[in-house]
């Protein structure tokens, strides 16, 4: 049995069990990592078996429930647990939106999903998720809570949906005298509505926050903003936390203020949900066959702990970026004695709070160190982080861009040792046994400053260094010679472009093919690809344009470092063709069609530039195609695309 089928058998056995059965065996972040795990396989090997949970939005109804077909699909939520991942995000929705766009942040709850539907201003029924398309009519269960009105102004028919929860305060109390008490607020909630008698869910006094408009038959489609004020105006019981974000910032400080506000309420919560505002906007997203792709949930780690701000140390990195390290009255977090926790800046230090001598909220997700996520209380001695004006390091006068300061010597000692640490890195080019001391040992006493120096050591050049013996060195110049040969786009990420991650490399190795190719790259070919974004593509054209990076990327030619693309498909019918994807196809996924078009030659691009040599449109298709009827660019339909490759 391959490790693909395997995984696929046990998240479906767990996902009876806790859809289903309402008896969970494992905890969410078990669940998460299996299916993390398959959707990397399954994107590895292009196959998705039919029963694959990666195809369904939530679990079968049970038969003891009459089903309900929904009006309009109940899509579940894509979502994130790192900031790269929510960065993409983010990214994404800017190129639709041709820029700038606002977002909305709520609580995550972790509840049961319930939709309820209105006729002609009367409450109609109330239903469970389901699978997304058919839920269970819960009516009766429902009935027996009073978060919602009875009757509406609105006279067309609404779908609107909710998340059931059980306060951890009446959980409490009823556990105290149950002849069998509930084990989590979740569970709770699901086998209140869930179950065949409406005097169980009485019992257990669940409420339903709402948030959001699952159908609308009148009118326009709304954006979230008018939707919130909707069930405000109606009557619906709405949790009054509910931000407008106008920037990517107010977005990372809304989730900031997300996380350290739950830890106060009475209600179970384990994310923050970010959606698209705009209206139209969403609709030019469009949906997955599973999420919608303008709705994001970032979930938090569950282990978090409050300790006191002792002092801070600025550490420059290898972009002359200072960043702000917390040190820490030592605590334990997630098995770990933490001592220091990161702060992003010196505006994230005032937007948090932050104070020497405060008690502060750490978390530790997937970070070695931990993040300080504002300030829980301050004491008299208290007092205010002081911002640097020069170099701690080096001493040079640093730059203020926006919220961060930098250090514009590119000779300052920690800048070299960070930019040989993250050349050497794993996901980069891999040299086994380096490490940042490594580095530090090399520039103080080699002279070691840029990464061809690395390719120049010899076995006698170390045999002076402390902790360096005949293996150690031998091991070392192995590994740096190894690593002469790399992927293209673990050599992308490894020169440290500022904001090239490894999934911007991944796009960049695979859309230029070599260094010559990106060396070229102009701005609008950057920013046409989808996981690179207006700053990340001007950071790409200002690298390049740069004669210390040319000259150090030269050098590394010339002692051997040569960088393995993968070979381009040759002679496809879409050879030398750069093409855009737009609107719905009949028969094909978006993705699916992508790959025929690369494995036939071709290179998509995710908007249409003066590069762009053909667009496919499907149906509804929207501002790519006006703007390629613009340029005169060749346009094509799905049947044509077909006969193209040979379908018909």
């Amino acid at each position: 049995m391959s490790r693909q089928r395997e995984l696929t058998d046990i998240l479906n056995k767990w996902a009876y069990e806790y859809y289903v059965l309402d008896a969970p065996t494992v905890s969410d972040k078990e669940y998460d990592a299996f299916y993390d795990e398959l959707k990397k396989l399954e994107a590895e090997s292009g196959e998705v078996y039919p029963d694959s949970p990666t195809r369904r939005v939530g679990g079968e109804p049970i038969k003891a429930f009459v089903q309900y077909n929904h009006i309009a699909r109940l899509y579940s939520l894509d979502k994130s647990v790192t900031c790269e991942e929510l960065q993409a995000f983010l990214t994404r929705v800017s190129k639709v939106a041709g820029g700038g766009t606002e977002y909305t942040a709520e609580y995550k709850f972790d509840g049961l999903t319930v939709c309820l539907t209105y006729e002609n201003g009367e409450f109609l029924r109330a239903t469970t998720r389901g699978n997304g398309v058919v839920g269970e009519d819960v009516t009766a269960q429902v009935l027996t809570i009073k978060s919602y009105p009875m009757r509406i102004s609105y006279k067309g028919t609404l779908e609107v949906r909710g998340e059931a929860v059980i306060r951890l305060s009446v959980l409490k109390k009823y556990n105290e005298t149950a002849a069998e008490p509930l084990k989590n607020a979740r569970n709770a909630a699901a086998g209140a509505i869930r179950n065949l008698d409406p005097r169980v869910t009485a019992e257990r006094r669940p409420d339903i926050y709402f948030y959001d408009i699952n159908y609308l038959s009148d009118g326009e489609p709304l954006s979230q903003e008018q939707a919130h004020d909707f069930l405000v105006k109606e009557g619906f019981k709405v949790f009054p936390y509910f931000r407008i974000c106008r920037s990517e910032e107010e977005v990372l400080a809304a989730i900031d203020e997300i996380e350290v506000g739950r830890k106060t309420l009475d209600v179970l919560t384990d994310g923050a949900v970010i959606k698209v505002n705009d209206a139209a906007v969403r609709e030019a997203m469009g949906y997955t066959d599973k999420f919608p792709r303008w709705a994001m949930a970032y979930k938090f780690e569950a282990e978090e702990v409050t300790t006191k701000v002792v002092g801070v140390v600025w550490q420059v990195g290898r972009t002359g970026k200072l960043t702000p390290l917390a040190q820490l009255e030592p605590v334990e977090l997630a098995g770990a004695t933490v001592r220091k926790a990161t702060l992003n800046n010196y505006g994230d230090i005032l937007r948090k709070d932050v104070k020497i001598g405060s008690r502060v909220l750490i978390r530790r997700s997937n970070e070695v160190i931990p993040e300080i996520l504002g300030a829980t209380e301050h004491t008299d001695d208290s007092r205010e982080i002081e911002k640097p004006t020069v170099c701690p390091a080096c001493g040079t006068p640093l730059n203020e861009v926006g919220a961060h300061l930098f250090c514009p010597n590119r000779g300052c000692r920690p800048r070299i040792a960070a930019k040989l640490d993250h050349y050497a890195g794993k996901n980069a080019m891999d040299i086994e046994g380096f490490s940042e001391s490594t580095a530090y040992l090399l520039i103080d006493k080699k002279n070691v400053r840029a990464f061809s120096d690395l390719y120049r050591l010899k076995a006698e050049d170390l045999k002076d260094l402390e902790g360096f013996k005949a293996k150690k060195i031998n091991n070392l110049l192995s590994a740096i010679e190894k690593s002469k040969t790399p992927e293209l786009d673990a050599f992308i990420y490894a020169i440290g472009i500022d904001g090239i991650g490894r999934v911007a490399a991944r796009d960049l190795a695979k859309r230029f093919k070599g260094m010559e190719e990106l060396k070229k790259a102009a701005y609008d070919d950057l920013i046409a690809l989808e996981n690179i974004g207006d700053i990340t593509a001007n950071n790409v054209v200002a690298y390049f344009a740069d004669g210390e990076n040319l000259r150090e990327l030269d050098a590394l030619a010339e002692v051997g470092v040569t960088p393995r693309a993968e070979e381009a498909p040759k002679g496809g019918v879409f050879e030398g063709e750069s093409v855009v994807l737009t609107g719905s196809l009949a028969h094909y996924k978006r993705s699916e069609a992508q790959k025929i078009v690369e494995s036939l030659g071709g290179v998509c691009q995710s908007a249409v530039t003066a590069k762009t040599t053909l667009v496919l449109a499907g149906e509804d298709a929207g501002s790519k195609l006006e703007k390629a009827q613009k340029l005169g660019v060749r346009i094509i339909d799905e049947a044509e695309f077909e006969r193209l490759i040979g379908k018909n």
